[in-house]
Formats: C-alpha cells, structure tokens, sequence
C-alpha cells in the first residue's frame, strides 16, 4: 500500500471543525508534524484555504509504512458570510492544531439583562 496510503491522506486530510462561537467562526484543523512557517492561509468570500508542505523525513533504517502527509491543501466552504479584513481575521497554530477565527458579517453579541 505504502504511497498510495499517503496520497489518500494526503487528499482527505487535515480534519477541520468549523463552528460558531458567538460573534465568530471558528474553524480548527488538526495539522501535526507542520511548522508555524509551513502553513499558508488564503482566504474569500466564500471559502477558507489552508495548504502546507514538509519535507520527507530521512531515516537510516528500512520504513515499513508511511502515511503522515507530506503536503495539505483543504479547501473549507464558509458556512456564513465572514469578515475578510485583515485587523478582525486572527489564527494560531499551537500543539498541532490550527484555529481561524473570522468575525461573522452582521453578527454581535446581545447582553440579557
């Protein structure tokens, strides 16, 4: 199997939740085994794109498997209309995973009283 393992994750990877957190959209994916300046970001109206590419790992000895992903690139269709400015659009990559947070167009908080 050995490659073609890795093209299958490689086209079905990362896992993405995407889901509203008051004002926000979040989106978080895992992407483990990818340095902070590996990852690149693009987004539009209608969709967030999040690709990433690392080089093969060299071993001294015989690899039986190997199905990590070498390279991601996720197309995410947005869900709802997000603000697209770059001060209100915020991401961080910390322990392997990745969060987007984007303001929702329209959407504010209300306080009960």
């Amino acid at each position: 199997m050995g490659i073609r393992s890795r093209e299958f994750f490689e086209l079905i990877l990362p896992p993405a939740d995407v889901f509203e957190d008051g004002p926000d959209l979040v989106i978080m994916l895992d992407m483990p085994g990818f340095e902070k300046d590996q990852i690149r970001t693009r987004l539009s109206d209608s969709a967030l794109t999040v690709s990433a590419r690392r080089e093969k790992a060299e071993r001294d000895g015989v690899s039986y498997s190997e199905q990590r992903p070498l390279r991601v690139n996720k197309r995410i269709p947005l869900p709802v209309k997000v603000e697209t400015g770059d001060d209100e659009v915020k991401a961080k990559y910390e322990n392997g995973v990745l969060t987007v947070k984007l303001p929702v167009r329209g959407a504010g908080r209300i306080v009960v009283e």
